[in-house]
């Protein structure tokens, strides 16, 4: 069983650790240096964004409605997607059709009934998690969609803050970025089908992807400086 399934215990781990190290880092620079990543100065742009349509709502109410509801519609696209591929994935493990079956002696890896089933266990898995993250974001933007269109009051007293609508949406932006993580890491976890070396080729390349588009770059430097937004 050892010689079946060594590369699977080595290689998969090492590709769930990389990335997982990978967004620790990525953690880390947006709650220390968030100018040096596009996470946190999104998030800024985001806040300013709430201001400047509650500041003057009554001719930019219209706006935040048609903005929010296109995010709205992204979020629920992927919701979506997300809940096809676990209905496919559900019907796949709890037939006994040959997909089931090692594909063939030529992938690396195990390649026994209980293998096969793990990968798309854990590719449910995934999945789910991710419709969990992006249903959980429409319900924060839609509260957004209120609370947005409500004119601000001069009372202090007053629980409605520009702030707190600022802190929703964020929550709902956090959400639909978790959600897109997700997503990603479910490429290698689907190319585990064909072996675990493909797992650990692919991870790498997904984190390289990754971090060239999740770090901001200017004049060939690093943006640095600022302070966390989470």
């Amino acid at each position: 069983m050892w010689r079946k399934c060594y590369l699977d215990l080595l290689l998969v781990p090492l590709a769930l650790l990389f990335s997982i190290l990978y967004h620790g880092w990525l953690w880390y620079m947006v709650r220390t240096q968030p100018n040096s990543t596009v996470i946190g100065i999104n998030s800024a742009g985001r806040r300013m964004w709430v201001l400047s349509i509650m500041k003057d709502n009554d001719k930019k109410n219209i706006l935040a409605v048609q903005t929010l509801r296109n995010a709205i519609m992204g979020s629920t696209l992927m919701a979506t997607t997300s809940i096809l591929l676990c209905s496919g994935l559900a019907a796949v493990i709890s037939s006994t059709y040959s997909i089931k079956k090692p594909i063939n002696d030529s992938v690396f890896g195990a390649h026994g009934e209980f293998m096969v089933s793990l990968k798309y266990v854990t590719l449910l898995v995934v999945f789910l998690f991710a419709f969990l993250c992006y249903s959980l974001s429409i319900r924060y933007i839609n509260q957004v969609n209120f609370l947005i269109n409500i004119p601000l009051t001069a009372d202090d007293a007053s629980p409605l803050t520009s702030e707190y609508v600022c802190d929703i949406l964020e929550k709902s932006f956090v959400l639909n970025t978790v959600g897109n993580r997700l997503f990603y890491a479910a490429l290698p976890l689907l190319l585990w089908i064909f072996g675990p070396v493909m797992v650990f080729l692919s991870s790498i390349t997904m984190v390289a992807i990754m971090y060239n588009n999740d770090v901001v770059y200017r004049e060939g430097k690093l943006l640095l400086g600022g302070r966390g937004w989470m």
